[in-house]
């Protein structure tokens, strides 16, 4: 499997948080054969934020029928406990929060631990964290996630006001870091991301639940092409 950090190319990234989990592995299936790159993979605790999805078991199951890149945003408490499991289990990228109670008194110290388990690392906060909380830790990491809803359920309105964190975070990162962006993406809100510097967009809602998954990704490449 190719490492999307070596990619220049922005890439679409299907929310399995959107699937139908009845058919998980299908569905996302189907989301790439559509035209998604590579599977984002969301897991929540209930305690960081509000809501429960998936653990270590759905990863593992889903890595023995897919050759994809998994790139795993842990909405947990404690992503430093958990992340060996999740990289056993199939995670190459892990994003963690700077709001975790495990991590917060050292991000700096938490991204280097999670490298040392062979894996890229990225970093993210929720929307009302100031964006400079991930300016100490900018060099320790291969990506920076900004939230465009606040975390814990798909299906919500695109919060425009965050391109600002993400327009002042781009100049800062090196080529071959990578900045993302989840929450509300969609085609009417994607080329909004992509001018303020976006190189990865997670999409849920907007490409699970099109009736036209192909004609969803290939309008979507369209607004990325002619973003400015």
């Amino acid at each position: 499997m190719a490492n999307p950090f070596t990619n220049p190319a922005p890439q679409i990234l299907p929310s399995i948080l959107s699937a139908d989990f009845a058919r998980l592995a299908d569905d996302l299936a189907d989301a790439q054969a559509a035209g998604g790159d590579f599977p984002h993979i969301d897991v929540m605790d209930g305690h960081l934020v509000p809501n429960l999805s998936l653990g270590v078991p759905i990863i593992a199951r889903l890595r023995e029928v897919s050759t994809s890149f998994f790139d795993v945003h842990l909405m947990i408490d404690a992503p430093l406990t958990y992340a060996p499991a999740f990289v056993k289990a199939g995670a190459q990228n892990i994003t963690f929060h700077v709001e975790a109670p495990e991590v917060k008194s050292d991000l700096v110290g938490a991204a280097k631990e999670i490298r040392k388990l062979g894996c890229n690392v990225g970093i993210t906060l929720k929307p009302g964290t100031p964006i400079d909380t991930v300016f100490p830790v900018l060099d320790y990491v291969d990506l920076v996630l900004i939230m465009s809803v606040e975390p814990g359920f798909g299906g919500q309105k695109f919060m425009v006001d965050m391109l600002e964190k993400a327009r002042r975070i781009k100049p800062m990162l090196k080529p071959h870091q990578k900045l993302e962006i989840d929450g509300g993406i969609s085609p009417t809100t994607i080329r909004q991301a992509r001018a303020a510097g976006v190189d990865w967009f997670v999409v849920g809602s907007a490409l699970f639940d099109a009736k036209d998954r192909k004609a969803a990704i290939a309008t979507m490449r369209s607004e990325l092409a002619a973003a400015r």
